[in-house]
């Protein structure tokens, strides 16, 4: 038996994928992470399946229920918000299942990030402006950033930056990032994204942090820095390129 780490992404039920769905609808256990997993997900969980929200259980605890599914021949949907391979304590819980020799898998989902440049209508790599983005977040008391991670060194490649869960600390990612990218460097906060109550609020890193205060955006944003998200008269992609030569066959 396994343990599916699910992609649930962004907040939309419906930026999941088919495959997702097709495990939920199979899977007798499902754990979802409280409010950040869309309610309309449990919906597709199969009659009579085990759902458990997650929100205030420790990992041991959660780390048991697990165990005690496999223990008992039964499929897991483990239901995270965004995509599995990022800012989404999937690490840990792995760890403890190849301890207890639990078979897992992951299924990838949209990550927030995506769904912010979708809500902006910009693509974050533009020719000629940036072909790099940097998904990061901000130290916490909780969970300090590893050393040569700060936002000031990060910005130093002047790459597009993507700052998740970074609403609340809106002045010092402005004030960190505008040595490098300059007080005119175009800004978005997407709150929300996907989701009927979406927020976005554009701006530069000089006046973003009024705006993000004046919205009311404290948390569930991702913070969006870079020259792309305002570029014009960038060169065309090669890969369309009227000069690339193509083949007739």
């Amino acid at each position: 038996m396994t343990v599916h780490f699910i992609g649930a992404g962004p907040g939309a039920a419906d930026l999941i994928t088919v495959r997702a769905q097709r495990i939920i609808a199979a899977s007798p256990v499902c754990l979802y992470a409280g409010s950040l997993v869309p309610a309309e997900l449990l919906e597709w969980c199969p009659v009579g399946a085990q759902v458990v929200d997650t929100a205030r259980l420790s990992l041991d605890e959660i780390t048991a229920i697990l165990v005690e599914a496999h223990s008992a021949g039964l499929d897991v949907a483990r239901l995270h918000s965004g995509d599995p391979s990022i800012f989404s304590a999937v690490a840990e819980q792995a760890r403890r299942l190849d301890a207890a020799g639990v078979d897992f898998d992951m299924i990838p989902g949209v990550p927030a990030f995506t769904a912010a440049a979708a809500a902006l209508g910009r693509e974050l790599t533009v020719p000629g402006v940036s072909q790099t983005i940097v998904l990061t977040r901000v130290s916490t008391l909780s969970t300090a950033m590893p050393e040569g991670e700060d936002l000031r060194s990060l910005g130093r490649s002047g790459a597009t930056m993507v700052v998740h869960l970074g609403a609340h600390r809106i002045e010092q990612i402005a004030s960190e990032l505008a040595d490098n990218y300059g007080e005119d460097c175009p800004v978005a906060v997407v709150a929300f994204a996907s989701r009927p109550e979406e927020i976005v609020v554009r701006g530069t890193l000089k006046t973003i942090v009024e705006l993000v205060l004046a919205a009311g955006i404290t948390k569930t944003a991702v913070v969006i820095v870079g020259r792309v998200l305002t570029a014009e008269g960038f060169p065309d992609s090669y890969l369309y390129s009227a000069a690339r030569e193509r083949s007739t066959h």
